[in-house]
């Protein structure tokens, strides 16, 4: 008897949306299609301001199937979608976002947890959860809300995060301080982060792996996108094995 699929809810990058980051992601669907469903879901927020440089113009990259920098299977954000969405903003007055911006608090949080537990109520359940960049940066408050929150807005049983990083907003700081004598996070994790990344550079992903327990790592070569080649199958199939 075959074995189901793992549900995997996917939370996408800034200034993308869920039809767009599935788009993005086929080689990645393709490449796992035996072990992961990816399920879609759009951020809660508009992004109607398109600010210049880096992170605050949103997570580029590049588009699936171009090749990128290191060979085929890079999905990266591209322009992003046609509505472009985020999950929160750093910037409240100006709505917007970048990942290095320092800020006292942010604008949208909560409304995307919230979108984040109707989505599993609707959608689910879910096995894991994976996000890119901004949507990965999600992923780790997720996880750590799932340890330290009575009820959660999502459970899963695994996470993978891309191009992930702490956010700077001295408001989130609480979600990566765990209490005195507290272990790390147990959700396992699988991080991945390419060495090039000029968006969420490796030294920003990294930040996250001490708050996890045995954390999972895969590096590439390349930029701020999804790793989805046939080098990469391998790395994919031993963390998700775990689990089927």
């Amino acid at each position: 008897m075959s074995q189901r699929p793992l549900r995997v809810l996917s939370l996408h990058g800034y200034r993308q949306d869920g039809a767009s980051f599935r788009e993005k992601t086929g080689a990645l669907r393709k490449l796992l299609k035996k072990q992961v469903e990816l399920v879609y879901m759009t951020a809660p927020h508009h992004v109607t301001r398109v600010c210049s440089g880096g992170a605050t113009g949103g997570d580029t990259g590049p588009v699936s199937g171009s090749g990128g920098p290191s060979g085929s299977g890079a999905e990266g954000g591209g322009s992003g979608g046609p509505d472009p969405r985020g999950w929160w903003f750093s910037d409240v007055e100006g709505r917007s976002f970048s990942a290095q911006q320092r800020c006292a608090e942010s604008l949208g949080l909560e409304d995307s947890l919230a979108a984040v537990r109707a989505a599993g109520e609707e959608l689910g359940p879910f096995d894991g959860v994976l996000g890119f960049s901004q949507g990965a940066a999600l992923v780790a408050v997720l996880c750590a809300l799932q340890e330290r929150d009575p009820d959660p807005p999502l459970r899963v049983r695994f996470a993978v995060l891309v191009a992930g990083f702490r956010s700077a907003c001295e408001g989130h700081r609480g979600f990566y301080a765990a209490p005195l004598g507290v272990p790390p996070l147990g959700v396992p994790s699988l991080h991945v982060f390419g060495l090039d990344d000029r968006v969420i550079p490796d030294a920003m992903s990294r930040e996250l792996l001490p708050l996890f327990r045995e954390p999972a790592v895969m590096e590439h070569p390349g930029g701020h996108f999804v790793p989805a080649s046939s080098t990469h199958r391998q790395t994919y199939q031993d963390f998700l094995s775990r689990f089927l």
